[in-house]
C-alpha cells in the first residue's frame, strides 16, 4: 500500500455543499444565506459578545484582582500518601508523579502532615510543613529540602 492509494472508507464521506450554481441546485442565488444582511455578506456576522450596541456585559462588569505571575505553585502530597512505599525508599516528586500520586511536579513538591506514616523514608521536597517534618523524623526517617 503507498500512501497515494489512501482512501477514506465508502460512505464516511460526503461532497461538499456546492453553493450559487443555479436555481434547480436549491442553493442558487442567494446560496443559502437569505437576502441581505450583515450575515449574507463576505466576512459578514457580528464579532462574539456583540450585543447590538448596547453596552456589554463584559465592560458593564468591574475589573477585579489580578494573577500573580511571580507566584509559586507546589504540588502537595499529605503524609499518609506516602506510606504505601517500602521502608528506606528514597521518596522524591518525580517518583510521586510515576507512581500518580501527584499529577504534575509543578514549581517543586511540597509535603504536609495529615494522617500517619509508619514507614521510614527518606523524603525529598522543596517544602514541608512543621507537623509533616516531625512526623517524619519521628518513624526514624530523613525529610530533606532540595
Amino acid at each position: 500500500m503507498k500512501l497515494y492509494e489512501l482512501k477514506p472508507a465508502e460512505g464516511s464521506t460526503t461532497a461538499p455543499r456546492r453553493l450559487g450554481r443555479g436555481v434547480g441546485s436549491g442553493l442558487g442565488k442567494t446560496s443559502g444565506k437569505g437576502h441581505k444582511g450583515a450575515k449574507a455578506r463576505s466576512g459578514g456576522g457580528k464579532r462574539p459578545g456583540f450585543e447590538g450596541g448596547q453596552m456589554p456585559l463584559v465592560r458593564q462588569l468591574p475589573k477585579r484582582g489580578f494573577k500573580n505571575i511571580f507566584a509559586k505553585e507546589y504540588a502537595t502530597v499529605n503524609i499518609s500518601a506516602l506510606d504505601v512505599f517500602e521502608d528506606g525508599t528514597v521518596v522524591d516528586a518525580a517518583l510521586l508523579a510515576e507512581k500518580r500520586i501527584i499529577r504534575k511536579e509543578l514549581d517543586g513538591l511540597k509535603v504536609l502532615g495529615n494522617g500517619e506514616l509508619t514507614k521510614k523514608l527518606t523524603v525529598k521536597a522543596v517544602k514541608f510543613t512543621a507537623s509533616a517534618k516531625e512526623k517524619i523524623e519521628a518513624v526514624g526517617g530523613t525529610a530533606e529540602v532540595i
